[in-house]
């Protein structure tokens, strides 16, 4: 059904472009301008390598590289210059794109966000990463849970970033709310190569979704990025697998048509209805209780590892950041947000 990467491009098809981005280097304002025509050139190229591509999905960190500089002059807006310009360019060239920002925060640590933009330019999906990569990462944590939108040819997209993937709740957060496609985009480097495949496998086969990741590629002098795009069908077999190649496009076909017959017929494996169903077989429509103590604790407020004192590295002072001194806000500006 890939259909040579969508070169067949199937009448219920989306095909999706990966971009194995080159790792930048971005110090200065003038570095963050060039790094924004780099991916609107980008965007250009994805059109001219695929007449029938639907979706191209840059990595995280595609403007700012890999410095975790939080500097107010290299932070965005959604509503900036460098949005605007991702905006123009899936207009010129009729394609939707997924594209990553570090965003400003007025009331404290930059917020890691990803954007989906459809192809009149119009942003359809607004998401804060809800996991930082800590110690390593300072971004403040997401605050606007983990939206779904309808994407190209009927699709359902939902969107991730690097190590939100590592949490099995996110994944099934996509396709509870109905994501045909989880997107996963990253800036891993090679010591996470073996979790980051099993991973993007296991959040497809696990709920029933295809899932397209992408991290940056090559180095920029000190780290060295992976590339490794993939696109994962919904059984959890890859369809197509990147390499570690600076600025290649890889593409693939996603048909949700065949995800949503899965969904509805399968039985055996249908992992996302039985998880809350539990034994249908023996008890009319299940057992649909919660029989999981993380979740209440999580719910109440409590939640508490049995080796929870012993946990050394809590802040992120062995990466050189300061410890922190505000508590979460919990969701009041994401409240704000939405009510303007």
């Amino acid at each position: 059904m890939n259909g040579l990467g969508g070169l067949n491009k199937s009448r219920h098809g989306v095909v999706i472009g990966m971009v194995q981005l080159q790792l930048p280097l971005v110090e200065t304002p003038e570095d963050l301008a060039l790094q924004t025509r780099k991916v609107c050139g980008m965007v250009g190229k994805a059109r001219r390598q695929n007449a029938g591509m639907d979706l191209v999905v840059f990595p995280e960190y595609s403007l700012h590289g890999l410095s975790m500089d939080t500097r107010d002059e290299l932070m965005c807006r959604v509503d900036g210059p460098e949005v605007a310009q991702f905006r123009a360019a899936c207009r010129q060239y009729a394609i939707w794109g997924c594209f990553s920002i570090m965003e400003y925060n007025p009331e404290g640590n930059p917020y890691n966000t990803g954007l989906i933009i459809d192809d009149q330019g119009e942003i359809r999906l607004n998401y804060r990463k809800l996991h930082p990569w800590v110690p390593v990462e300072p971004w403040e944590p997401g605050n606007l849970g983990i939206p779904v939108c309808d994407g190209p040819n009927g699709s359902k997209l939902a969107l991730i970033i690097c190590h939100d993937g590592m949490f099995p709740e996110m994944a099934r957060e996509c396709a509870y709310k109905g994501a045909h496609v989880a997107l996963r985009t990253a800036g891993y480097t090679s010591p996470i190569r073996h979790a980051w495949r099993i991973t993007n496998q296991a959040n497809a086969f696990c709920n029933l979704m295809a899932t397209a990741n992408v991290c940056l590629a090559g180095s920029d002098g000190t780290f060295n990025s992976m590339g490794e795009g993939s696109v994962i069908d919904f059984d959890g077999v890859p369809l197509i697998e990147g390499n570690g190649l600076a600025d290649e496009i890889i593409t693939s076909e996603i048909r949700p048509d065949l995800i949503d017959e899965a969904r509805h017929g399968w039985g055996v494996e249908n992992n996302i209805y039985q998880f809350g169903h539990r034994g249908y077989v023996a008890v009319v429509d299940g057992a649909k209780d919660c029989p999981y103590t993380y979740m209440q604790d999580l719910v109440a407020g409590r939640y508490r590892l049995p080796w929870e004192e012993h946990v050394k590295v809590v802040d992120g002072t062995s990466c050189g950041f300061a410890p922190p001194e505000r508590t979460y806000a919990g969701n009041s500006s994401a409240s704000k947000q939405r009510e303007q």
